[in-house]
């Protein structure tokens, strides 16, 4: 991990807190695939238009180890990417969403979300619950299991997913599990690795700031659909496997969201991964943790999608 950082120190490529929205947004795709581990071929991979609620269509892609066989359908994980509700896109966490989809023997619906500045809070948490229904109700004629639906995410997607996970129990829509890699979980940075971690390792307060203040107004910022600490009731949501990095400023709040699941009675495996940082998940070609993580979150999915 040391050598990664001490690699993007050389680089010398501007902070994307210096950039306009635009310009890192293609800055972090440029640079996504970089330490990825090669993206595994798949036999169905197809893209999607889903609704909203506003009209619009949203971008997916759908991710499949086999073929579509209505009379095999396959378990479906729909997957949020990362990127502070402002960057990241489908083709950054490509590589992640075929390697999930090959190693836990599940499809996975990679969404595309409205971004901000151009689409602020909560359009993001709208696409994605949408997508969620969609999902639900189309499964089958995609071969695919309305039965055993998971949602996930990284980072800002984890706190999408999360959020996901509330509103599909409110509305009984049963959820298999909730995969949450690194999520945001509050609203400020009050916990103490925010100040122990916040400088110099690849997801600084900076950038947190950054994307925030494109995102979300400040008024908004204790609301449960941004900060799921604050989440009223979380008693019956689906279980969660959550995997953090250690040195990462979010991994306080995140084992703090682990600890407010447990209380409310949800089953919960927490996996902290060592001497690493935000977004190590996508950088398996230098970090062995990296794969180790993918390898522990496809076995969560096959315990939860296959049992």
């Amino acid at each position: 991990m040391r050598g990664v950082l001490e690699r993007m120190a050389r680089s010398r490529r501007p902070h994307l807190h210096h950039l306009t929205p635009a310009q890192a947004r293609a800055a972090y795709d440029a640079g996504a695939g970089v330490l990825e581990v090669p993206a595994a071929a798949l036999p169905r991979v197809e893209d999607l238009q889903l609704p909203a609620r506003d009209g619009a269509q949203l971008a997916a892609r759908l991710y499949a180890p086999a073929p579509a066989d209505a009379a095999s359908p396959l378990p479906v994980l729909m997957y949020l990417h990362g990127g502070g509700f402002t960057i990241g896109s489908i083709a950054s966490h490509d590589t992640l969403c075929r390697e999930l989809a090959l190693q836990a023997g599940c499809a996975v619906l990679s969404l595309a979300y409205r971004l901000a500045p151009e689409y602020r809070f909560p359009t993001a948490v709208h696409d994605a619950w949408d997508a969620m229904q969609w999902l639900a109700g189309h499964a089958a004629a995609l071969g695919l299991r309305a039965d055993r639906l998971a949602v996930g995410g990284d980072s800002a997607g984890g706190t999408l997913a999360t959020v996901c996970a509330t509103l599909a129990r409110d509305a009984g829509l049963p959820l298999r599990l909730q995969l949450l890699f690194y999520p945001g979980c509050a609203g400020h940075p009050r916990a103490r690795s925010h100040q122990r971690y916040g400088q110099g390792l690849v997801l600084e307060q900076a950038h947190i700031e950054y994307f925030f203040s494109h995102y979300i107004d400040e008024a908004d910022r204790e609301d449960w659909r941004f900060a799921p600490l604050n989440t009223p009731d979380l008693d019956g949501v689906a279980p969660a496997w959550i995997g953090l990095a250690e040195c990462d400023p979010l991994v306080d709040d995140g084992i703090a969201y682990a600890d407010t699941l447990r209380a409310a009675g949800v089953p919960v495996a927490l996996e902290i991964y060592r001497g690493v940082t935000h977004e190590f998940i996508k950088m398996g070609r230098a970090i062995a943790e990296a794969r180790q993580a993918h390898a522990d979150a496809a076995a969560a999915l096959r315990q939860a999608l296959h049992a």
